[in-house]
């Protein structure tokens, strides 16, 4: 905003009588006017005045003046004033001073006025404004201006604190430029700066200097920038320095101000060090199908593929990785209101078979009404729905199996001609039966009249070598689970244990799990009330900052022992270490590496033929000693921030706890942080931080065994178990619930998909009429594997709708539901955390999926394509998610835009108000 027109004639008449004055009293008063209409007023006037050429103007004047043979002392001290207050406003002001001579004349000035303490602290000022020009302050630099300034800074002193101030500002400002920083760094000044800081910190006992102080340090933040510059600061003892000071800092009153940056400067210097891995890669590899792609059929029964329509793989997403959707409107094509198929039309109505509900003839309306289990009505739900043997036959996996699709970065790969044969086999004969034992509860059957012991861990991989034995007798495990299961009676709602290991012999992994965790096995009651975010203690994370800066000066009590290795099941550990395991399903642990007495790090898995996506964990710990505070230190995830920083907590299993009759997973962990820490990935990929989630947990109990995860698992057996006790315990002759295969995933798992309403009252045409009217809602889930949250949401869905509730039964009579419960079973079961085996974020494949890398969104579509082809387009559309961010999504011509969040009546309908972990979509038609 302009100046008012009275002071704007002021300043431009002052401004050309300066330019033209030569009688030094009338340049005195013109710099006084022009001094007091600066301070009076606001930054207006300066920049007012800049706009004129106020700073030319000054600079013009400061060079005639410095320039003459006889500089005179009493213009230049109050132009150098004047030109430093209106050159902090003048963003060219360096550039400005370079063109005129001034930048030069003012370090001059300085080197021949270092004693006269006015002008000193005059052209110091002056200097600094002209550094924020990197050219200006090079040309300092390389006139020796850091030399003159640098021993302008004494040790402690009380005198001409304002000139000492001043020289270190504009060493500061002369750091802007990296070949200072350099000049700085070989003459040695980090050491100067080092040892000025020490001097000061130790004898300003009254803290009349903590703005000095305050002012080194940052000078020490600008020349550690670069690598050189850290290297030097830590190999001069800075770290050590800053660690002990600090110290003092905080028992100190009055120097909490220090605290900080010189906790930031130690993170910031902290050398880098790669993960203790041999590859940035996932430790799970998976060998992708041939670049010839056929259709299959969704029902993944024989003979009956479909050709595949024209895609090309040029057309998919560009930017998977990214965590937002592009702007629609910079591309003109996604606009048009009903955009093309994807897919020819003519393979839509392969889709037809899974609505049931339309040509189920409902005859056991007419037989009784008594409830009956619902009979398989094709040979593929037979498949899907049968209730495996309990002791199911066991078959070893090798690497060399024809039937295995599954390899891991140990294995070989395989030919094309056996690529080829697997990508048309169906999933029906790729089940394998590997007889599953359950870690955790072999355990629990050793306590019984005794305490668990540590060294049990290994009996349950010991009991893995024993061998099918002839006669269809049991092995001694599953008679140790059947003990287990009479002696303390696991009864968790809608949860049956021997059903859950029954279902999970014919998941298919890529290690190929032969291992069922305790909690998943047995099952948990959910807490009995709302477990609020826990207040974190002030000042954690700086503690935790200088824990990691303690364990690197103080190298004498690591141990850095690897105890856990994926990749090396013949690792053995010391015996009073803890004991990890997460080959598991859903399990994701790498590495564990002892580093203190009570102190691990743990390095996570990256999703798999990938080296990123790390965030979810899930993992068995063994051998701890009661009450004994064990620090765990998560040091590979990728996310910037966490919830971890605002009261959310790991969730703990206890073994012991589950076998007393209280199965829960509880909220724990004490000393809850997320930061940036000085990790770097193996093999340098470059611009990459991690960050490092840290906790305490004591534990209650003396060698017991714990599972330990990000949040609560929800595994993909565990759902299948679930549709299976679901199914058997709705009245079908009220409900109708059926169970279908939408398709086979790369692993070749199925991928369920769910219809459930109301059966008619009666086989009349009105009733029947009803029931083929209603509109649909679509139901989906769990996209990304580490969002165990959405299932658990899900899963409360499904008991709902299936329930007496009369709000439930209105549903039912009104809607007719399609649940897709998991959309990526494979990332679930092999713990990713957010991408399919082939490395791609599925929720971001919805524009252009491909039928054989992102199978079950190809489906997903296919089946939306198929209902609105038959004029039932979808009422609404609900994507249980985990986080809360809001999307706009094009689906075959329908807006699907997002107008319920965490809230409202269809919501509340639902039973989901209490959780935040939903999307609800309607589907408006164009």
């Amino acid at each position: 905003m302009a100046a008012s027109p009275r002071t704007s004639i002021g300043f431009e008449v002052l401004l050309s009588a300066l330019k033209n004055e030569r009688d030094v009293a009338s340049t005195l008063n013109i710099l006084n006017v022009l001094d007091e209409l600066l301070s009076a007023g606001t930054d207006r006037r300066i920049h007012y005045l800049i706009s004129k050429g106020g700073s030319e103007a000054l600079l013009s004047v400061l060079v005639n003046t410095g320039f003459s043979f006889c500089p005179n002392y009493t213009v230049l001290l109050p132009l150098l004033h004047l030109l430093a207050k209106v050159g902090h406003r003048d963003s060219r002001i360096g550039v400005k001073a370079e063109e005129t001579g001034a930048v030069l004349l003012t370090l001059n000035l300085l080197k021949h006025n270092a004693k006269h303490v006015k002008m000193a602290a005059a052209c110091l000022w002056v200097i600094q404004v002209f550094s924020s020009s990197v050219s200006a302050a090079n040309l300092i630099g390389e006139n020796h201006g850091l030399d003159v300034i640098f021993h302008l800074i004494p040790q402690y002193t009380t005198k001409n604190l304002h000139i000492i101030k001043a020289a270190i500002n504009a060493f500061a400002a002369l750091l802007c430029s990296k070949d200072n920083v350099c000049s700085v760094i070989s003459k040695g000044y980090i050491s100067g700066l080092l040892q000025l800081y020490e001097d000061w910190h130790s004898r300003d006992t009254e803290q009349t200097a903590i703005e000095i102080q305050l002012m080194l340090l940052r000078c020490l933040h600008k020349v550690t920038h670069n690598n050189p510059g850290r290297q030097t600061f830590i190999s001069q003892g800075g770290l050590r320095l800053l660690y002990h000071t600090s110290q003092t800092d905080l028992l100190t009153k009055g120097l909490e101000s220090l605290i900080e940056p010189s906790v930031q400067l130690m993170r910031k210097c902290l050398p880098k060090t790669p993960l203790p891995l041999t590859s940035d890669q996932s430790a799970y590899t998976f060998l992708m199908p041939g670049s010839v792609h056929t259709v299959p059929d969704v029902d993944i029964l024989p003979d009956n593929s479909s050709e595949e329509s024209d895609d090309d793989n040029t057309d998919k997403q560009q930017a998977e990785s990214k965590d937002y959707d592009d702007d629609l409107e910079t591309d003109l094509n996604r606009l048009c209101l009903r955009p093309d198929l994807d897919r020819p039309i003519e393979l839509l109505p392969q889709y037809g078979h899974l609505c049931p509900e339309l040509s189920h003839d409902f005859k056991e309306l007419n037989l009784s009404s008594e409830p009956e289990e619902s009979s398989p009505s094709s040979d593929e739900e037979a498949l899907l729905l049968n209730t495996f043997s309990p002791h199911s036959t066991r078959m070893d996996r090798k690497k060399g199996d024809s039937n295995n699709e599954l390899s891991t970065s140990s294995s070989g790969s395989q030919s094309e001609t056996e690529t080829s044969t697997k990508e048309n086999t169906t999933a029906a004969a790729q089940l394998e039966t590997p007889d599953f034992l359950c870690h955790s509860s072999i355990l629990g059957c050793r306590t019984t009249g005794r305490e668990l012991r540590g060294d049990a861990a290994q009996g349950l991989k010991e009991n893995e070598q024993v061998e099918e034995q002839e006669g269809g007798e049991e092995f001694p495990h599953c008679t140790m689970i059947d003990k287990l299961l009479k002696t303390h009676g696991a009864c968790i709602p809608h949860h049956e244990p021997q059903l859950y290991r029954a279902v999970a012999t014919q998941t298919k992994s890529i290690p190929g799990f032969s291992i069922l965790p305790f909690p998943d096995f047995w099952g948990h009651i959910p807490p009995a009330r709302h477990e609020p975010m826990v207040p974190r203690k002030p000042n954690i994370q700086r503690q935790k900052v200088f824990e990691d800066v303690q364990r690197f000066l103080n190298t004498a009590d690591i141990i850095n022992q690897v105890v856990y290795d994926l990749e090396d099941s013949s690792l053995e550990c010391l015996s009073d270490s803890l004991r990890f395991f997460s080959n598991f399903e859903c399990g994701n642990l790498r590495k564990a590496v002892h580093i203190r007495r009570y102190e691990y790090d743990l390095i996570l898995n990256a999703d798999a033929n990938c080296s990123q996506h790390t965030q979810w964990f899930y993992f068995e710990v063994s051998n701890m000693v009661e009450g004994v505070p064990y620090r765990f230190n998560v040091i590979n995830c990728e996310k910037s921030n966490s919830q971890f920083n605002y009261g959310m907590q790991p969730v703990l299993y206890s073994v012991r706890e589950a076998l007393e009759g209280r199965p829960h997973w509880t909220r724990t962990g004490t000393e809850i942080c997320y930061f940036r820490n000085h990790f770097c990935p193996a093999q340098g990929r470059r611009k990459t931080n991690f960050y490092t989630l840290t906790f305490t947990i004591n534990f209650k109990h003396n060698e017991d065994v714990c599972y330990l995860a990000y949040h609560y698992p929800y595994t993909y057996s565990a759902m299948k178990a679930h549709l299976n006790v679901l199914q058997k315990s709705v009245d079908p002759a009220i409900v109708f619930f059926r169970q279908q295969i939408l398709c086979s995933t790369l692993a070749g798992n199925l991928c369920p998909v769910v219809t459930i309403t109301a059966c008619p009252t009666s086989r009349a045409w009105k009733d029947m009429h009803q029931l083929r009217n209603r509109p649909c809602i679509v139901l989906t889930s769990r996209v990304h594997p580490g969002e165990s949250n959405a299932s658990w949401v899900m899963k409360g869905t499904l008991e709902f709708l299936c329930s007496s509730d009369l709000v439930a039964q209105c549903l039912r009579e009104a809607f007719v539901f399609k649940i897709m419960p998991m959309l990526n079973p494979d990332g679930v079961i092999n713990g990713t955390n957010r991408c399919d085996l082939n490395s791609q974020d599925l929720n971001r494949q919805w524009c252009k999926p491909d039928p054989i890398v992102s199978p079950t969104i190809y489906h997903t579509k296919g089946f939306l394509y198929y209902l609105n082809s038959i004029g039932r387009t979808p009422l609404v559309f609900c994507d249980y998610h985990g986080h809360s961010r809001k999307k706009n999504v094009f689906l075959y011509g329908c807006s699907v835009k997002e107008t319920l969040w965490q809230s409202g009546s269809a919501v509340d309908t639902l039973g989901l108000k209490e959780d935040p972990g939903y999307r609800v979509m309607p589907f408006l038609n164009s």
